[in-house]
């Protein structure tokens, strides 16, 4: 099946091929269809690629971040998250209770910094449950430096890592996931992430306690033996489970485990495909800066880029800026999109927060959300594709 006529509709989409299709046409055709072996494999398979001693896998990265909340208990206790993220970082956390505490980032890059974190850190009534670190558009944050920073404040990091599939964690160090400064890391396979179940995620962790406490919230907090049971005499019921803690059901199904699998042998290529379309993309933008800048990372090393970050200094001037330059992308059939709108913005978590909501307490997440803007990056596209977009953009701005 080929790519769509209109390739460049969207920012970010999935590329599948006949292999991922036969993969899941087989699992169809088992008798399990969900909770079977192809889920173990898939987890099994990805522990390997990113060297986690443990893979737990789920229905979407959202579940995935939950079920890392739960494990760490985060009830009634602060849980410390990026200005500049997804939704589900926060609110993955408040529903379970969770107190939610925002930090200001790098306006150059969006990233939560050592700086940041430890003000936000030193400003808590309470040691944090967790601070949850976000790779925005895959180029890892300084996850060395931000572990010592929760380490000194008495807590722990966790990887919002749905963006960086098949980065390093550091120059020379192991691939993100691999949790080398952290507790847990999460994923997301949504279609636009570098590989897709269609929706799925994935925890990752060198804890055994951690990955079996979110194996437990994956399946509604259910418990059976040989696990410890409150009915010791009904241990060896063949029907007996116990519930232990209040959970749902993000299972990932065998046929999705499937496309997991097949897609997971292609990721090197993704990632490699991915590489050279934003070297062409800064070799292409280059004539238009200082005006527009491609988001940096923090070293140079293995980057699973996701988005093709840029940010572009007219649109300081005003939203409309920003909102004319998209129109005009997408009348010549281009998608571009805006990565985040900052969580203190967002109106329930704004009521949650109360005063630290001011948008004035986060001078460096305004500077970047007022700039940033993330152009088409996927397997799909050529080189000249990205000279279609580039020369797009430079006649948006005029």
């Amino acid at each position: 099946m080929s790519p769509p006529a209109n390739l460049l509709a969207e920012y970010a989409r999935h590329t599948l091929d006949d292999s991922d299709r036969a993969a899941v046409a087989e699992a169809l055709l088992d008798e399990r269809l969900t909770t079977g072996p192809r889920v173990g494999a898939f987890e099994a398979a990805f522990a390997t690629r990113v060297g986690a001693a443990h893979a737990v896998a789920c229905n979407s990265g959202t579940a995935a971040l939950e079920m890392i909340y739960a494990a760490l208990e985060v009830p009634g206790r602060p849980v410390v998250v990026p200005a500049i993220t997804f939704l589900a970082t926060a609110s993955a956390a408040l529903r379970l209770g969770g107190r939610l505490a925002v930090a200001d980032v790098d306006p150059a890059r969006g990233h939560l910094t050592p700086d940041t974190l430890a003000a936000t850190l030193a400003a808590l009534p309470q040691p944090a449950a967790a601070v949850t670190v976000v790779h925005l558009g895959g180029p890892p944050a300084d996850l060395p430096a931000l572990a010592e920073v929760a380490r000194r404040h008495g807590t722990v990091l966790v990887e919002d890592a749905c963006h960086a599939l098949g980065s390093v964690e550091t120059p020379d160090g192991a691939p993100v996931g691999a949790c080398t400064f952290s507790r847990a890391a999460a994923f997301s396979f949504h279609p636009a992430k570098t590989i897709t179940t269609g929706e799925g995620g994935m925890v990752t962790s060198p804890d055994p306690a951690l990955a079996e406490a979110a194996r437990r919230h994956r399946n509604h907090g259910m418990v059976r033996a040989p696990a410890p049971l409150r009915a010791d005499s009904l241990a060896t019921a063949p029907w007996y489970y116990e519930m232990h803690s209040l959970a749902g059901n993000f299972r990932l199904t065998d046929f999705q485990a499937a496309l997991g699998l097949s897609q997971l042998t292609k990721l090197d290529t993704f990632v490699e495909k991915r590489r050279r379309l934003r070297d062409h993309y800064l070799q292409r933008l280059a004539p238009l800066s200082p005006r527009v800048k491609p988001l940096e990372p923090l070293f140079e090393g293995t980057i699973g880029w996701h988005l093709m970050g840029v940010r572009v200094e007219d649109f300081a001037a005003g939203p409309e800026a920003r909102a004319a330059t998209m129109t005009a992308l997408k009348a010549r059939g281009i998608g571009s999109q805006v990565h985040y709108i900052p969580l203190y913005r967002q109106p329930h978590l704004a009521d949650t927060l109360g005063p630290a909501a001011d948008p004035a307490r986060f001078p460096g997440a305004e500077a970047y959300y007022a700039r940033c803007l993330s152009l088409p990056l996927f397997p799909d596209l050529e080189e000249a594709d990205v000279d279609t977009v580039c020369a797009a953009l430079e006649a948006a701005l005029g």
